[in-house]
């Protein structure tokens, strides 16, 4: 079962807690248990984690894309693409966050164990282990940039709203053709349906993925400290950097643009151009507010009713009628912002952080308050921002559609 903090996706230390993101425990642990390394600075760890950020961000999205687009197809049981997604960056948190194995020789373990140990000396040795864990460069760009971008709040919330309104895709239907409407009680079974698909499995993925990392303790594979700090880290700089400008430009400037339709720019680019500042805000946010209520975590919860706002305004601008013809800069417009909703929206807001949010609160109730408020207070937004477009004038194919 997953032992860390809800704050899992994100470094909380003592000193973090305090709202300062550059007091971060690295140079003197670092200097103590690897004493031929020279202790990072604050600047240098802080470089190092908002690079793992960005380019891990870039992995989650296309991971979450790649997946949406594999079990999105004509006769598939669940019609909500980023189910699976969700699912996906969920057990990923899961195994992350139990696992002991792969950041060892950060935490101060590289000697070998002694065959038994007092109980409290492994109670102390387990919350160093976290404590120190969530300091560790790589560990918050797989936590927070992977698993957060693989994973999409707001998508969900999307898919609550289009199946309670009787308008979520099917690809069973002919394109263009109309889902046949259905009674109100239809219609609520739908959203009850869409929830508890999505947190009942995202939440036994969480669990499971912290089970098989127990299992698989013998077998995992440390990451040498030394190749960590001295290579790995230094490359991230340069590729994360790299490969986000690669977004850029290939946004900017698309290879053989006059000789076909450049769908691939709407379907993957936008969303990698977009993806890192989400990631990036998110994990600020969630650094300065999540201390602030123990039992709610507030810097989660607003990122994630943030980007849902995004993404239904986005929504909305897509399907509004009176276009016009699809002409080139009515078809780039709609890429961007479907690079936006995939990209921006979901980096920002994440469910793998959610889900071990509310199995990680002290007490029940605060994680039936916590998740409930999220669900409906999102939802409400985009029933006054979607609804309203709607049930007035109706959704219109989007030209990049």
């Amino acid at each position: 079962m997953p032992t860390d903090n809800p704050s899992v996706s994100y470094p909380l230390t003592e000193a973090q807690g305090r709202g300062n993101p550059t007091e971060w425990p690295s140079s003197g642990d670092h200097a103590q248990r690897a004493p031929a390394s020279a202790p990072l600075s604050r600047h240098a760890t802080h470089i190092y984690t908002v690079s793992y950020l960005i380019f891990f961000s870039l992995m989650g999205t296309l991971a979450r894309l790649g997946l949406q687009a594999l079990t999105f197809y004509t006769g598939a049981p669940v019609v909500t693409g980023v189910l699976w997604a969700n699912v996906g960056g969920s057990l990923v948190m899961g195994f992350l966050s139990e696992d002991q194995n792969l950041f060892r020789e950060e935490w101060g373990n590289r000697a070998k164990e002694p065959a038994t140990e007092p109980v409290d000396e492994s109670k102390i040795k387990n919350q160093k282990h976290m404590t120190v864990k969530k300091t560790i460069p790589l560990y918050i760009g797989l936590t927070t940039g992977f698993c957060g971008c693989f994973t999409s709040f707001s998508s969900f919330i999307r898919d609550i709203f289009l199946a309670l309104a009787n308008v979520l895709p099917d690809p069973s239907l002919p394109t263009g053709s109309h889902i046949a409407s259905r009674n109100g009680g239809y219609s609520f079974m739908a959203l009850v349906a869409v929830i508890l698909l999505t947190v009942s499995l995202s939440l036994s993925a969480l669990i499971f993925g912290a089970h098989l990392a127990l299992a698989l303790t013998r077998i995992t594979p440390t990451v040498p400290f030394a190749f960590t700090r001295r290579v790995l880290d230094r490359v991230m700089v340069v590729l994360a950097w790299g490969c986000w400008l690669g977004a850029v430009f290939l946004a900017i400037w698309p290879p053989d643009r006059y000789n076909g339709p450049d769908v691939w720019r709407g379907r993957a680019v936008f969303a990698l151009v977009f993806a890192p500042p989400g990631c990036l805000l998110r994990f600020y946010v969630s650094l300065r507010l999540n201390s602030k209520m123990p039992t709610f975590p507030l810097g989660t919860f607003v990122v994630n009713m943030f980007g849902t706002i995004i993404l239904g305004l986005c929504y909305d601008l897509q399907h509004v009628g009176g276009l016009g013809a699809v002409v080139p800069a009515a078809l780039t417009g709609c890429q961007v912002l479907q690079g936006i909703m995939d990209g921006f929206c979901g980096s920002t807001t994440t469910i793998s952080t959610w889900v071990s949010e509310l199995k990680g609160l002290s007490h029940r109730r605060h994680a039936y308050l916590y998740g409930a408020v999220s669900v409906l207070v999102g939802l409400g937004f985009l029933v006054v921002i979607m609804g309203s477009l709607l049930w007035t004038r109706g959704f219109d194919k989007p030209v990049c559609g």
